[in-house]
């Protein structure tokens, strides 16, 4: 066994060691090869993958039609699973479209540039795909997303509502959990081997496709609700009645997403069944302040996003399928 000393890099957001060229050379591997990884205790080993994924590379041609955007080229590529991509000019790529290119880099997982000239602008997917786990992805958009709910509804009773104007940055991690979540299920779809790992069928995909897509939302929705709770003037007691009602919801839509990514179908009824009272109850405030002519418009709007958001989690849960006698 040779020894060898490697110094670590650093290349964007990622950590790099590069291998010894003999080791690479005696394993025929090349660039866009894969290699498998095994951690443990202080220790890690790296050996010549035997079950090799094809990787998928891309060039984009510079410049672009005019109806076409750097951005969504790039985004595109990346939610379609490419592995490598390649920008190559005839002249230069202008330093506007390098700006958005940086730009958009923040909204991709495991993306990065690799390589950077006048004429060409190299970007590769650093993470191995079958580290990568659905269900935790998945979960974590949803733990993102009821931790920007809970300080939503807790505006509505602060003094304090300047926290309610920074829920929109963290929505860009929940947007970006979701464009890797879709990149990953769409590779599934097409990859035998990555479907095997996640132990998912087509039909599995479809549903984690549409439950990432609900998240993804409910994002969008909880930023538009903190800027309507932080401009609102709703008295403090109007407000109050509201945040008896929704306070507590977080443990319901966790039992939401437990249900699904389980799955488990009597969790989802418990679930389901839970939504229904916590609709009912929402509802029932429309009932509470007697003459409907003397309900304030903003009471009812901000009864009606919480609505909302409520019922996309009640759509992740209701998305488990049923259990039917063979």
């Amino acid at each position: 066994m040779t020894k060898f000393i490697r110094r670590l890099q650093r290349i964007g957001s990622s950590i790099l060691v590069s291998l010894p060229k003999e080791w690479v050379d005696a394993n025929n591997l090349d660039k866009g090869n894969q290699v498998e990884i095994e951690t443990g205790q202080g220790s890690i080993s790296i050996s010549a993958n035997k079950e090799k994924r094809p990787t998928k590379e891309l060039v984009i041609s510079y410049p672009l039609p005019k109806e076409e955007n750097i951005v969504a080229d790039i985004t595109g590529a990346y939610l379609l699973g490419y592995d490598i991509i390649q920008i190559n000019s005839k002249s230069f790529v202008p330093g506007e479209d390098r700006e958005k290119i940086r730009n958009s880099m923040r909204r991709l997982v495991g993306m990065e540039i690799i390589e950077e000239d006048a004429s060409h602008i190299n970007m590769q997917f650093l993470l191995d795909a079958t580290t990568l786990n659905p269900e935790k992805i998945l979960k974590r958009m949803s733990s993102i997303s009821l931790g920007m709910y809970t300080d939503a509804a807790n505006g509505l009773i602060s003094d304090d509502k300047s926290n309610l104007q920074t829920l929109a940055n963290r929505d860009v991690e929940v947007n970006r959990q979701y464009f890797l979540l879709v990149r990953l299920i769409r590779s599934t779809l097409v990859d035998k081997i990555l479907a095997s790992i996640f132990n998912l069928e087509n039909i599995d995909v479809l549903d984690y496709r549409v439950a990432a897509n609900l998240l993804e939302n409910v994002g969008d929705s909880i930023v538009e609700l903190s800027n309507y709770i932080y401009d609102s003037s709703l008295s403090k007691e109007h407000s109050k009645k509201i945040f008896d009602v929704v306070k507590d919801f977080s443990k319901l839509a966790e039992k939401s997403i437990n249900a699904f990514t389980k799955p488990d179908r009597l969790l989802a009824i418990e679930a389901i069944s839970s939504h229904k009272k916590y609709e009912a109850k929402l509802s029932k405030l429309r009932t509470t302040l007697g003459n409907k002519k003397q309900i304030p418009i903003e009471f009812l709007d901000l009864v009606y996003m919480f609505e909302k958001i409520a019922q996309s989690w009640a759509d992740v849960a209701d998305l488990v399928q049923p259990i039917y006698n063979k």
